[in-house]
């Protein structure tokens, strides 16, 4: 996904050595570590220190990150063996909402969000600006540095080629032979929310209720099924993407022109986080250009991807294999999105059921 920013140099302050007796091992000097500050510099001075006070904590609780979903598993592995810090994964399927309902039981340290979940729970989050902060776009991202974006795609149709022919836009899965799924419920499950939101584009502009006639003529004709029957399915492009990878010959992926929906998954550091060096530093790994890289390995689009490939540090070849889209991503406000659950709410199960 495309985005407008600018690049950004941090200093960072180097730690002076000290001396040491012949049978003490020399400690990095400087300020004390503050766990809990609003970023690298002003809480430990260099990654060094950083990386440091994070192996004394020994751990790392996420949640709700799938080893299949943006490349998570190796994102994962790497982390845990570059900086010696074991990685728990609490409830790897569950999502934004439930992380957060899950947070005083399961204690975990970070979260990855839908921005409309973020946004509605800022409060939740402790502030962390990582040495990125500046190549991040301003509109997807808190100014106090609650929450930030990742990574983000567009809303796709996969299709298995070998059944039908692609499909150029939402109305073309109305004729004859498309058997259409949906990625869940929409009332329920925010991909599925968002490829109907895709399919009710308009001009740039959300039509909750051309979408829901759509899929209701779907479920007349018989065409609507469930993703084990289905030949086409709207979902985000990484997944129709990564399914591709492996069998190109039995699915391929596009992005319907005037169907650009995009969306972010934003982070943030639990306010009450068990291991709060830990989570800042999995926030400087995600957001390092190795991070960012294996993000974009996942089909995801790296939130700093124009400030890298402005400083010839994104992986350009494998750039090269995500699905291209037809134009700028359409963004959904918050206040869009609103109005369009609450209509969804309404006439949903009355006329696509």
């Amino acid at each position: 996904m495309t985005v407008r920013t600018c690049a950004a140099a941090v200093a960072i302050l180097a730690s002076a050595g000290c001396g040491a007796s012949s049978t003490e091992e020399a400690a990095p000097q400087g300020p004390p570590v503050n766990v809990r500050a609003a970023s690298m510099k002003e809480g430990f001075t260099s990654m060094e220190r950083l990386a440091q006070a994070a192996k004394q904590e020994g751990a790392l609780h996420v949640i709700a990150l799938p080893r299949d979903w943006v490349n998570y598993g190796e994102i994962i592995d790497t982390f845990a063996d570059k900086y010696g810090i074991e990685v728990k994964e609490l409830e790897p399927q569950a999502n934004s909402k439930r992380s957060l309902d899950a947070a005083a039981q399961l204690k975990p340290d970070v979260f990855d969000l839908t921005l409309d979940v973020a946004v509605a729970n800022a409060s939740r989050f402790a502030p962390y600006k990582v040495q990125g902060w500046l190549d991040l776009p301003d509109h997807v991202k808190d100014p106090r540095g609650a929450w930030y974006a990742a990574y983000g795609g567009y809303m796709s149709l996969g299709y298995d080629p070998r059944a039908v022919p692609a499909p150029a836009s939402f109305a073309d899965l109305l004729k004859p032979g498309y058997k259409v799924a949906l990625d869940g419920d929409p009332l329920r499950s925010a991909a599925a929310f968002d490829g109907v939101m895709a399919a009710s584009l308009q001009g740039g502009m959300p039509q909750p209720k051309r979408a829901v006639d759509l899929f209701g003529k779907l479920k007349q004709a018989g065409q609507l099924t469930d993703p084990a029957h289905a030949n086409v399915i709207v979902n985000w492009d990484h997944l129709n993407a990564a399914r591709s990878a492996q069998d190109s010959a039995s699915w391929k992926v596009t992005i319907p022109r005037g169907a650009e929906l995009g969306a972010y998954h934003v982070q943030a550091i639990n306010k009450d986080a068990p291991h709060p060096a830990a989570a800042r530093l999995w926030q400087e790994f995600l957001f390092s250009d190795e991070g960012q890289n294996l993000f974009q390995k996942g089909y995801a689009r790296p939130a700093r991807g124009e400030a890298m490939v402005m400083k010839g540090s994104l992986d350009t070849e494998q750039a090269a294999k995500l699905p291209v889209a037809p134009g700028p991503p359409v963004l959904l406000t918050i206040p869009q999105t609103d109005a369009a659950k609450t209509y969804l709410g309404k006439e949903w199960a009355r006329s696509v059921g």
